[in-house]
């Protein structure tokens, strides 16, 4: 990686294809193992200033601006209209992500047809609040996979779809299996999750968190505000709801007798 100059910021002076990305992801992972063993030993003080390290860090920051210009939506540009496409674009975005000062744009809403013939609205953030939700993700997500349910597999770090599936073989294939499943569907799951219980519940940065979920978003020109809800389209977003959901495996396990057992797999 290049180097600075004495007394220069961090990163001041390094060019984005000198980046040493091996040893961005590194720094970046000792900090979240570190969080995570905070989180285990109830640490909570602890875990907001690692939280605080990790998303004041350089090589976080040009992590997450390297996942937003290199996802499926690097293309698609929120209310400003403003996409990262060079280099150099990159690194002023990366030298640019700080909390003092921040506030996020109102989202752009638009609408993706399912299956059943409705629609999904999806609200997209500006490249820079996607930068922003990606940095605090890095410092969230130790604290969401330590404290998850045992068998959630949506929207979870090293499980896939396939996994999922894998759980289900493993519940249905032996001699004394239960015979039936019941499917169920949270309607409307991101939209209808308090912000109140998000502020006061979720381990992070409470002044950013809150700042995202009051953004508003722009319809046909007009702004509408945010009454509920973390809305489909943030990075983080996932991260949120499947946090709002742990425990719902222990709390249905709860409601049967012992002698019924009963298994449990969610999958976002």
């Amino acid at each position: 990686m290049m180097g600075t100059k004495p007394g220069a910021p961090i990163g001041v002076n390094i060019k984005w294809h000198t980046i040493d990305w091996k040893a961005a992801r590194s720094s970046v992972r000792r900090l979240q193992m570190r969080i995570a063993k905070a989180v285990k030993e109830g640490r909570s003080g602890k875990v907001k200033a690692l939280q605080w390290l990790l998303t004041h860090s350089f090589h976080a920051k040009v992590l997450a601006v390297k996942r937003v210009t290199s996802n499926q939506g690097k293309k698609t540009p929120g209310i400003d209209g403003i996409l990262w496409k060079g280099n150099k674009a990159k690194m002023q975005a990366v030298l640019g992500l700080k909390r003092h000062g921040y506030k996020p744009l109102p989202l752009r809403r638009i609408y993706i047809p399912k299956k059943n013939g409705k629609k999904r609205p999806l609200s997209i953030p500006t490249m820079y609040d996607r930068a922003m939700q990606a940095l605090h993700k890095l410092a969230l997500s130790p604290v969401a996979e330590t404290t998850a349910d045992k068998n959630s597999y949506g929207f979870r770090e090293g499980r896939s779809c396939a996994d999922a599936i894998q759980a289900a073989f493993n519940f249905l294939s032996k001699p004394n299996s239960a015979t039936y499943i019941l499917e169920a569907d949270i309607e409307g799951c991101f939209d209808n999750i308090s912000k109140e219980w998000l502020v006061n519940n979720i381990l992070m940065d409470k002044s950013v968190l809150r700042k995202w979920l009051e953004a508003g978003y722009i319809e046909s020109n007009i702004k509408y505000p945010t009454l509920k809800g973390t809305p489909q389209g943030g990075i983080i977003s996932p991260v949120l709801a499947n946090m709002t959901l742990d425990g719902l495996e222990q709390a249905i396990k709860d409601t049967v007798p012992r002698r019924r057992r009963v298994n449990f797999l969610r999958y976002a």
